[in-house]
C-alpha cells in the first residue's frame, strides 16, 4: 500500500505519486492514466482505460465476424 497527500496547487487538487508509485503502475511522467470508482466507493488508478479496452475488444469480434463484408465495403 503507498501512501500519498493531497494538495493545492493553483485552482486544483494534486495527488502526487512516487517513482515507487509510478513503478508499480509502470506509469511516467507525462503519461494519462484512469481513475476508475469501484462499488465500494473506492478509487483505483490504472495506465490504462478499461472502457476502452472494453470496447476495442468488442469491435475486434465485429471485424473478425464481418472480414469479408468489411472488405468488400472498403
Amino acid at each position: 500500500m503507498f501512501e500519498t497527500r493531497i494538495r493545492k496547487v493553483g485552482n486544483s487538487a494534486v495527488v502526487t505519486l512516487s517513482a515507487e508509485m509510478l513503478a508499480a503502475l509502470d506509469a511516467r511522467e507525462g503519461d494519462t492514466v484512469y481513475l476508475v470508482r469501484g462499488d465500494d466507493g473506492s478509487l483505483k488508478i490504472t495506465p490504462q482505460n478499461p472502457e476502452l479496452a472494453a470496447a476495442l475488444a468488442a469491435a475486434q469480434v465485429v471485424m473478425d465476424e464481418n472480414r469479408d463484408m468489411l472488405q468488400a465495403l472498403a
